[in-house]
């Protein structure tokens, strides 16, 4: 019998952020370092504001009223982080966005954790949704 040991990770990231704004810097289950500061629950990001304790603290929290929200930061494009594995919330909790115009892109939270890097690095108006990674 072969027994897979699952090894947990954690990612470190070095971004230049010009010294103003806010950036994921590093992320592992139940802790999300944002600059200097360790999360360990629920978030909303900007560049330019972090908003922390965003309401729901699992998938199944979720409601329209969480990513409305959200739409009410006038984002281009919305990176929601689902936890740890990947899942999509019903088309009915994110119809503020649709009906702002606003973009979705929806993964586990590492790799919105990732994307969020990405696309301030390039000057999007990008807001990330991260549901905490958990244990």
């Amino acid at each position: 019998m072969v027994l897979l040991a699952r090894k947990i990770q954690t990612m470190k990231f070095q971004l230049d952020n010009g010294g103003s704004g806010y950036s994921i810097s590093s992320y592992s289950p139940g802790r999300i370092t944002v600059n200097e500061e360790v999360l360990t629950s629920s978030f909303v990001i900007t560049p330019e504001r972090l908003f922390r304790d965003w309401a729901p603290q699992t998938f199944d929290q979720l409601s329209s009223a969480h990513f409305a929200s959200v739409a009410d930061l006038r984002p281009e494009i919305v990176v929601f982080g689902s936890g740890a594995r990947l899942r999509f919330p019903d088309a009915s909790l994110t119809r503020a966005l649709v009906e702002a115009g606003i973009g979705l892109e929806v993964m586990d939270t590492g790799a919105a954790c990732r994307t969020y890097n990405l696309l301030v690095s390039e000057g999007r108006r990008v807001a990330g949704a991260l549901l905490m990674i958990g244990n």
